[in-house]
């Protein structure tokens, strides 16, 4: 834009037109956006037990399949339920405590209704067992 000062020499006027600048930064800033979540699923932080856990003899294994264990039998959700009555029934109703130890890939769901459905089952305290510090992956901790 010129602007003519009445003197006959024109002064021209500049400014930065940073409009563009902030386009191709917010186009890159959603691009890595889109790459961080899409590259890496992130990991489940490791607990630290300050308490000694006690085992428990009601043990519930669910893997990436979504495939329940309750100590060594292999049941799906329905029969969670029926499984836990079984092994009250058995123990006297002198079990009261579960721990599970479920995959980082377990569908979420899954784990809420075991936990329901040893509610159901009048067992009313949980665990939920991790991996321990100074094992291999693949040991189980306690």
């Amino acid at each position: 834009m010129a602007v003519s000062t009445g003197q006959g020499e024109e002064e021209v006027m500049s400014t930065i037109n940073i409009t563009p600048f902030t386009d191709v930064l917010l186009v890159l800033l959603i691009i890595f956006i889109i790459l961080a979540s899409v590259v890496k699923e992130p990991r489940l932080p490791d607990a630290k037990n300050k308490q000694k856990v006690h085992p428990s003899q009601i043990v519930v294994l669910v893997d990436e399949h979504n495939d329940v264990q309750i100590g060594s039998n292999v049941v799906n959700e329905m029969q969670a339920k029926v499984q836990f009555q079984q092994l009250v029934k058995n123990t006297g109703s002198g079990l009261k405590t579960v721990i599970i130890k479920a995959n980082p890939k377990a569908s979420f769901g899954t784990i809420l209704r075991v936990m329901d459905a040893a509610k159901a089952a009048n067992l009313t305290t949980f665990g939920l067992a991790n991996h321990v510090e100074g094992t291999p992956e693949g040991a189980s901790g306690s």
